[in-house]
Formats: structure tokens, sequence, C-alpha cells
């Protein structure tokens, strides 16, 4: 953990506000949130929707998904609601920052209307795809907008799209920070050499079809170049069959989630990431972080911000397996590019460590 400076006022309280703090990048990134604002001086206090935890946090803990243990009924909800409502009038945050995925513009309204009544909150948006922050509906859209604080946007691009189409300039742009790993062990078994795709397995977002199509189409198996898909998600019975369609078995294995990835991450020659769209991959910048290149399609939004050309890694054009194999044959057989692309990985994430990232933090939470 880097130290910061205490940059917050005296008993400043922020309450963060997440479904959980397990499994996504996203849900990595809030955790690293709650870590940088402790730091710099603020109250942290955690609200969780669901009671998993994966990742490391700092902050009292307002666990609600402990009350949905057994069944769950539209009773039990409607308590959890009263409850979070009771206790943000309690503890009155200076303000709340709402990292939830937010689709249902029912729930939303009830937000609105009801738990964040008269408060003061932030919206976190982590997706290019708006829907999933800020509903379908247009009108609720504008009326999340217009009630909140701040909207803050983890791309330019995200930033730039909401300030747009909603005709605001509420949106904000804060990367999200990459934090130093902490090097242990998991136990998983891994033979090298190999790449790595780590992520949610889901075939609709990360396009998993299309790494396998083009890990097939490359030089890597021919060299003995394993892939590892490390991950969970409900797809994984889908992925397995499009390997095996394949007959690559014996060449990509699909290994379970684990928060310990730093050894994973840095003995990898390189990352692949594939999605349709993204935010602002997490997994991007943790491989930079530990000087492991990466190779990324160019989706909307995120790896155009992270990824210099040819400097840090390889840009690829999206849905093209034929573009994407030639990037992991390049990196397999030049090796001047991919020394270049290694060596210049640390420093290219520099300006995404915590401090910095905290700073802004502060400043919009000051203002």
């Amino acid at each position: 953990m880097l130290a910061m400076d205490s940059l917050a006022e005296p008993n400043l309280k922020i309450c963060l506000v997440s479904i959980s703090l397990a499994k996504g990048g996203a849900e990595r990134s809030t955790a690293i949130l709650t870590k940088m604002l402790h730091d710099a001086g603020f109250e942290v206090h955690v609200v969780l929707l669901n009671d998993v935890i994966d990742y490391e946090f700092k902050g009292k803990l307002f666990n609600l998904g402990l009350d949905k243990k057994g069944s769950d009924n539209p009773w039990k909800r409607l308590r959890r609601t009263q409850k979070l409502r009771k206790y943000l009038i309690k503890e009155n945050f200076d303000y709340i920052i709402d990292t939830r995925a937010r689709r249902s513009v029912v729930i939303e309204w009830l937000y609105l209307n009801y738990v964040y009544l008269n408060l003061k909150f932030i919206y976190l948006v982590h997706s290019w795809k708006l829907e999933n922050y800020l509903t379908k509906s247009n009108w609720m859209a504008k009326s999340m907008i217009k009630k909140s604080h701040k909207m803050i946007g983890v791309s330019k691009a995200i930033t730039k799209r909401i300030n747009s189409e909603f005709k605001t300039q509420k949106a904000l742009t804060i990367y999200n920070s990459v934090e130093s790993f902490k090097k242990q062990q998991n136990g998983i078994e891994i033979q090298k050499p190999y790449i790595l795709f780590l992520g949610r397995i889901d075939e609709k977002v990360k396009n998993l079809s299309l790494l396998i199509a083009a890990y097939n189409q490359s030089q890597l198996s021919d060299n003995g170049v394993r892939l590892y898909i490390v991950g969970d998600g409900d797809d994984k019975d889908l992925v397995q069959q499009k390997i095996n369609s394949y007959t690559l078995q014996d060449q990509i294995k699909i290994l379970p989630f684990t928060a310990n990835i730093y050894y994973m991450l840095k003995d990898s020659l390189f990352l692949v990431l594939t999605s349709r769209y993204e935010g602002f991959p997490m997994v991007l910048i943790e491989a930079l972080s530990v000087g492991t290149p990466t190779i990324s399609v160019n989706c909307k939004s995120g790896p155009s911000e992270i990824i210099d050309h040819e400097k840090n890694g390889l840009l690829v054009e999206n849905h093209n397996p034929k573009a994407l194999a030639q990037a992991f044959d390049r990196f397999l057989l030049d090796p001047n590019i991919y020394n270049t692309c290694k060596s210049n990985s640390k420093q290219s994430v520099a300006h995404l460590n915590q401090k910095i990232i905290g700073a802004q933090w502060s400043n919009i939470l000051k203002s």
C-alpha cells in the first residue's frame, strides 16, 4: 500500500455502496478506492448488498447481504431498503459514492426518491454500456444525472459520452487506480510459457470465442505456448465446448478465479483482452504494473486510453481473429517489439498510482 498525505478534512464521512467486493474488475477497483480514501484521511464506510468479499478493503462494513441468508422475498427486500435508508440518515455522510450496476428503472426510482432523498451522492460509471449504470430509460438517466452531485466516468470516452448524450457537464473522469500486489502464491499449477486471460467467463461481454479462434490461428500452440483462461462465470461450459471444437484441450485450460494473481500475471508472456465493450479494464493496468505487456482489441472503452500501441502493448481491430492472431505472433516472433513493450510496461501506468488518483478523488469530495 502506498502511503498518502492526509488530504481530507477531519471527520469527512464517505459511504461507498456496492453490490459486492468479489470477482470483477469494478469490484476490485471499489475495494482499492476504499483504501485510497481511508489513507487520504476520510472516514470510510462500505455498504454491501451481497455478502461476497474477495478483495481487501478499508472502512466500517455495513453488510446488508447478511440479511439474505435463507430464502429471499419482496418483504425482506423492502426491509433491507428501509434499513439502508435509516443507516444513511443516522450516519449523516458527507458523500455517498454509488458503485453499483444500475439497470432497473424501478429500483433506481426507489433510490432517487427514498434511499438517497436529500442526500449528496456521486454515481460511478464503470462501463461504456451506459444502460448498465443509467438504466435503459432516457428519462430515468436524466433524473439520475440531475439529482446526483457528480457523475464519475472511469474513462474519458465514458465521460464524453455521458456529457454529450445527456447534454450535461456533470460527468468527470477519474481513472481506476492500480495497487501493489501482495506476492502470494495461489497454489494453481501453471506450465510455462503461457499467455493469460483474466476475467468473468461471460461470452456476451468478454467474447472468448474470438480469443480461442485467434489462438487457434496463431503460432502459439506450435511453439508450446499455452493459453490460461482464469475466472468464473455461467459460460464456462460453453467456452470449454469451443475449446474442444478446435481440439485444443491440452493447450487451453480454464482455471478458477483467484484474488492472488501476482505471480500468474508476472510470469505470463502477455495478457489478452477481447471484450466487446469495457470501461477502464483493471486487468490491463494490473498486468502492465508488474511488467507484463498486453494485447487488446480496441473496444469501447478503456484500452486505447491504457495501451500506447507498440510502446506498452498492441491494439488490434475488434472482432477480427486473423488480426489478433497476427498480434500474438508478432509478440512471439519479434523480440524487438516484445522487449520494447515489456520494458515500458511499468512506467506506462505510473500515473495511475494511488497517491495521484486518491488526490483526484479528494479534490472532488472537498469541492
